[in-house]
């Protein structure tokens, strides 16, 4: 499973990992993908958002 959002297309990104000494080493920002439900063309289907576009969905569907 890809570490994807469908909706927003928001993926892993990369930067370094710094130490107190500020020595860098690589690592990876994966996004925060949460399971949800969502309606689509009247059926209910399970997709692994990102929070922020779970936000956005919850705050249109007021």
């Amino acid at each position: 499973m890809a570490r994807v959002c469908p909706l927003t297309g928001k993926g892993p990104l990369s930067g370094n990992q710094r130490s107190h000494s500020l020595r860098a080493s690589r690592r990876v920002f994966n996004p925060n993908l949460q399971k949800c439900r969502v309606e689509i063309d009247g059926r209910v289907v399970t997709l692994r958002l990102s929070a922020r576009a779970r936000r956005t969905l919850l705050k249109n569907a007021r």
